[in-house]
């Protein structure tokens, strides 16, 4: 019998601090197999899990009241302060993933892993191209490719360890030693599937699946004065955020493509070029009429007694702000972020600039599977049947 338990609350959440409760709670165990918010005058008041058969009600009762109220109720959290909304309204039909499926354009590959058919890449590049385009022919970036792995201590320095654990995905392998390569064939092959105790067989993990680029670029530059000029860093790559049960569609992927860029220099510098960046996507935005908004934002950050102040922080500094696109069903999800770090990073990796200082340092960052999904949404994938005003930037001769 699958065991089930409610948590009434002492004090109904409403709004934003329910959506942020929501988000957090898979976190809290992998023992919650589905959540229900219950729910009276618009007010969540308890909240319905289902629970593995190894759940522990009285378990799982204490993590999802300790995220309740270290990571929630502790937050200063108010309505999302709103500084772009489109003039467009777009009418979106819902179930956009299961047609794109029905035609091969999307092919789900495991959890948090979806496949890409010929229409939805071409509606990718394009997308990037734009972005792409506009970081190094109007901002004058430089590009740069980096490997997918990155160093656990890289992940530690910039903080990413102590802040998102739950998102963290390492890369590992086995001892170097041919008894352990035997018995592991031995038992794989006795076994007929992968044995449950491959991770004792493995050395230290030293590498990590990064979570985004500009880590990498961080690491790059790190313990060293930035070459004159450099300003502007790009690079699109793969990054890998372990989203628990969250995954859904090309909204929520545990395995994602990203086009990162990052600014270096002055306070003043990095605010005026965060600032242009952001003003020029959202004129894009409004080419391209696709229906949004912009907003204040903060990440989720988890499992440290900072999680209230920084999440707060972010908010009323107006350190973080979201794109978010509209995707059917009374739904939008986050497409991009642009993202003020202050002298953190430069800090944390002991960068300098040319006249010794420390740099203050911002970033921007697109998810392409979660953009090109929200254009899919708005207006297909077939460049043939898209309006003229989104044929002329994203089509052949756009």
């Amino acid at each position: 019998m699958t065991p089930k338990v409610t948590i009434t609350l002492e004090e109904p959440l409403a709004g934003a601090a329910a959506e942020e409760f929501g988000r957090r709670i898979y976190f809290a165990t992998g023992d919650i197999l589905d959540f229900r918010f219950v729910t009276r005058d618009d007010l969540v008041t308890a909240v319905d899990l289902t629970l593995a058969p190894t759940g522990h009600p009285e378990t799982v009762t204490r993590k999802v009241k300790a995220i309740l109220d270290n990571d929630v109720l502790a937050q200063l959290i108010r309505p999302p302060k709103v500084i772009w909304s489109s003039p467009t309204a777009v009418e979106i039909s819902d179930g956009t993933f299961a047609r794109l499926r029905e035609r091969g354009e999307v092919f789900p590959a495991g959890e948090g892993q979806v496949s890409l058919g010929p229409a939805m890449l071409h509606l990718m590049d394009a997308l990037d191209d734009v972005v792409r385009g506009i970081v190094i022919d109007e901002l004058g970036g430089i590009e740069y490719r980096y490997p997918t792995l990155i160093s656990a201590r890289t992940m530690h320095r910039c903080g990413y360890l102590t802040s998102f654990p739950q998102y963290l995905m390492f890369a590992a392998r086995l001892h170097s030693d041919l008894d352990v390569y035997q018995r592991f064939v031995d038992d794989t092959r006795a076994a007929g599937q992968l044995v449950p105790n491959v991770l004792d067989r493995c050395s230290d993990v030293d590498y990590c699946l990064p979570p985004t680029m500009c880590y990498h670029t961080f690491a790059q530059y790190a313990d060293r004065e930035l070459p004159p000029g450099l300003r502007t860093v790009t690079a699109k790559g793969k990054s890998f955020r372990h989203e628990q049960k969250y995954h859904r569609g090309l909204e929520r992927l545990w395995d994602f493509t990203i086009r990162e860029t990052v600014f270096f220099g002055s306070r003043e510098q990095v605010l005026t070029r965060r600032r242009w960046f952001l003003d020029r996507i959202l004129r894009l935005l409004e080419q391209l009429q696709l229906s949004g908004r912009c907003e204040v934002a903060n990440d989720p950050f988890f499992g440290n007694t900072d999680v209230a102040v920084s999440s707060s922080s972010q908010r009323l500094l107006e350190l973080k702000y979201e794109i978010r696109l509209e995707v059917g069903g009374g739904r939008d999800i986050a497409v991009g972020s642009f993202n003020f770090h202050e002298r953190a990073f430069g800090t944390a990796f002991a960068i300098t600039l040319p006249d010794g200082e420390t740099p203050f340092t911002a970033c921007t960052g697109f998810g392409l599977e979660r953009l090109a999904y929200a254009v899919a949404c708005q207006y297909g994938v077939e460049p043939d049947a898209w309006p003229d005003h989104v044929r002329a930037v994203l089509g052949p001769n756009g």
